[in-house]
């Protein structure tokens, strides 16, 4: 099936990384990407009645359509209708969650270009709106796991912009993010780093300030 963007140019989908035997990583892990474990995270926060955070759909326009049976349909091409802003939404303690999640094979930092303007600024005005905005970013090869608050990404995103560099350190995602370690269940509870974070000295006084 062939998908475009809306200016017409060919969506070319990321490869799924090689699975990764590590003798450290649990055997129902293996092979599982940052989506999957969000996923089945998110079902866990569902069923227990803590959170209802689901992944949002991608809008697509369908084009072309084959019938290569009576009882069967398969798409041939199709575009995305507008661009998509972030992988994630819900409500958490009446609170609105809204982020990212992104993948890097680098062990050494995490490349700025994998984020687009649109997201950039979808993540802004949900923070301007009292909502919690954050990145959710995984190397992969260090199988390593940080929550990145909108406030601290800003900053090194404005840093790119003025002509700095193109990525976040892993040092300095260290510094400015929430680390996270992978559990059994549930696999990524992200929601107990945030409320760590959320309830820390000094937060609600800067969200205010950011909000006047």
């Amino acid at each position: 099936m062939t998908i475009r963007y809306p200016n017409g140019k060919k969506y070319i989908p990321v490869q799924r990384s090689a699975r990764v035997d590590n003798k450290n990583l649990s055997f129902s892990n293996r092979g599982k990407t940052l989506e999957d474990e969000l996923n089945e995270t998110n079902e866990y926060y569902l069923a227990n009645n803590q959170a209802v955070i689901h992944k949002k759909p991608v809008p697509i326009q369908i084009v072309h359509v084959k019938y290569p049976a009576r009882s069967a349909a398969v798409i041939t091409e199709a575009y995305f209708r507008s661009p998509s802003t972030t992988d994630y939404n819900g409500v958490w303690k009446g609170k609105y969650i809204d982020f990212e999640a992104k993948e890097t094979k680098s062990m050494t930092s995490f490349p700025l270009q994998n984020i687009h303007e649109h997201q950039v600024e979808h993540m802004k005005n949900v923070t301007e709106h009292a909502g919690i905005a954050f990145l959710l970013v995984k190397f992969s090869a260090l199988d390593r796991y940080f929550i990145v608050p909108y406030e601290y990404f800003e900053k090194k995103w404005e840093r790119m912009i003025a002509g700095g560099r193109k990525s976040i350190t892993l040092s300095e995602m260290e510094e400015i993010s929430i680390e996270i370690h992978a559990g059994f269940n549930p696999r990524l509870d992200y929601l107990s780093a945030l409320d760590s974070y959320l309830q820390k000295p000094g937060i609600e006084t800067i969200e205010r300030q950011e909000n006047l």
